[in-house]
């Protein structure tokens, strides 16, 4: 390593472990009496920074709240957290690190779990945490959202005032962080993608400029897709629709794995429809561990979701019904139940962080092959029912409505895959013990991408960027046409030369 790169991991290091601090005044002077060093430019830094920014140390809770993580498999590794106060202070915190050669990183909700993270081995975590916020236009077609803004905040506020978009389902995850790789959500039949929603957006690039980008910018095509190699966006103008539907129902049904075949030939031939999908109707499914239902053995959990409707109609419930489901119980409720409904509101387990690996390895599939499925299902049911290691693993299954995603030229966006009907993607639960652990989980999770892989009869396995593993190559993450991969080599020469933007499912 160079004397001058050396000096700064060592600067940062002393920085990073000196007495806490909880603020970052305007001040010149901020540094005084708080965390002395001595170092001119970290006092400059905190001249140029907001009153209301912060600065957190290892061993302070600000700290262990910021960088604590879902998946703890490849965590990047940061010395000091900066709370930007505002856009500018983003801008200003890349300039810094920028200047003295230092890694950075942007933190949301730390949901993150590609296995690229862990090249991060020291650095600067910014975390947007006091970037949120969510301020309608007065013609109410218009919203822009801070960027570190959660999905569920932004869902809350929205509702309010009798509006909605199409965000992520996980309650807990930002906003930002599932759009900019795409963003599946509930109401994607009607308006596509969450990334299809952007008006326009402030970003800070990788030189540290804090610019607006549109339709009309270079970068447009590429921050609607790939946009974590590009910048870190501090707010997000988005469209938004008024409610079209306050009511919404669900039916859950818990079935044997023997009836796998005829549930996921049912979902082929009343939901998924070729990519018919009524844009009002969902069906996702679980496959999972649940010691109610079964004690010994892991069931399907199957939903059927509808809209405008109070008791989804019989037409998509009754075929699953005759297959003998263990039990069936219908809900109803407004569009803010359907996380809680399957379990993903912000009080559920995915938004826990109980010092768990978390590794997924997600395929993108246009319709449900039941040989594979069957096949799937022995594996996995193998591999996690009783006292195994991985028994609090599932295999997930979301079937949206595509219309509105269909609809839009694939080519309008880094976002590649807008002709698939469904996401399944396993995820390996389990507590680190040792490599031998996680390579059996790797196995485990490879094993049963492939088999839905082959029994897709295709040549390239398609697979969504932000439930990645980590170890996908950039065709399987955005796009195997040659002129794809071509733009945004070039867009990232360009814009990102030395790879700032390089720890999330980078472009090479």
């Amino acid at each position: 390593m160079p004397r001058f790169k050396m000096e700064v991991v060592t600067a940062i290091a002393a920085w990073a472990f000196a007495a806490a601090c909880n603020q970052l005044p305007s001040s010149a002077n901020w540094l005084d009496g708080l965390c002395p060093l001595g170092d001119n430019d970290f006092k400059s830094l905190g001249g140029r920074l907001s009153n209301s920014s912060k600065v957190y140390f290892p061993g302070s809770s600000g700290f262990t709240n910021a960088t604590t993580r879902w998946s703890v498999l490849d965590e990047p590794e940061v010395n000091v957290v900066i709370v930007p106060g505002t856009e500018d202070d983003v801008a200003e915190i890349v300039r810094f690190a920028n200047k003295k050669d230092i890694p950075f990183l942007t933190y949301n909700g730390v949901h993150g779990a590609l296995t690229s993270l862990g090249r991060m081995t020291h650095g600067i975590a910014i975390y947007m945490d006091q970037l949120s916020s969510v301020d309608i236009a007065t013609d109410g077609k218009t919203a822009t959202m801070g960027g570190g803004t959660m999905s569920k905040t932004v869902t809350d506020e929205l509702w309010a005032a009798g509006k909605q978009t199409v965000t992520g389902t996980c309650e807990c995850v930002s906003l930002l962080g599932p759009a900019l790789g795409g963003g599946h959500g509930w109401l994607q039949g009607h308006h596509g993608l969450v990334l299809d929603q952007f008006v326009s957006m402030n970003i800070v690039l990788a030189n540290g400029t804090l610019t607006t980008l549109d339709s009309t910018s270079e970068l447009w095509w590429a921050v609607k897709g790939a946009g974590h190699n590009f910048g870190i966006v501090t707010s997000i103008t988005m469209k938004i629709y008024d409610i079209q539907h306050r009511d919404w129902a669900i039916d859950t049904l818990v079935f044997s794995g023997d009836k796998v075949g005829e549930v996921y030939q049912a979902a082929n031939d009343y939901l998924v429809k070729n990519g018919t999908q009524a844009a009002g109707v969902i069906n996702w499914s679980y496959w999972m561990n649940d010691a109610d239902a079964d004690p010994n053995n892991p069931v399907i959990v199957f939903y059927i979701i509808q809209e405008g409707v109070t008791t989804v109609d019989s037409i998509y419930t009754e075929p699953f019904h005759a297959i003998g489901p263990l039990s069936a119980t219908p809900e109803s409720g407004t569009y803010k139940d359907l996380a809680a409904w399957t379990e993903v509101a912000d009080t559920s387990p995915p938004c826990e962080k109980a010092g768990m690996a978390n590794p997924r390895y997600p395929i993108y599939l246009e319709t449900y092959d039941i040989l594979a499925q069957q096949k799937a299902w022995d594996v996995y049911a193998n591999a996690t029912r009783g006292s195994s290691a991985f028994n609090n693993s599932i295999f997930m299954f979301e079937g949206y409505s595509v219309g509105g995603v269909h609809k839009i030229d694939s080519r309008s966006s880094a976002f590649a895959f807008r002709s698939e009907n469904l996401l399944a993607a396993p995820l390996i639960n389990y507590y680190p013990a040792g490599e031998d652990l996680e390579q059996r989980a790797t196995n485990l999770g490879q094993e049963l991408r492939n088999i839905l892989f082959h029994g897709s009869g295709r040549e390239d396995l398609r697979a969504y960027v932000n439930y990645a593993h980590g170890d996908e190559t950039p065709q399987q993450l955005y796009g195997s046409e040659k002129w794809r991969q071509q733009r945004l080599r070039t867009l990232k020469e360009k814009y990102d030369p030395n790879g700032k933007f390089s720890f999330y499912a980078p472009i090479p």
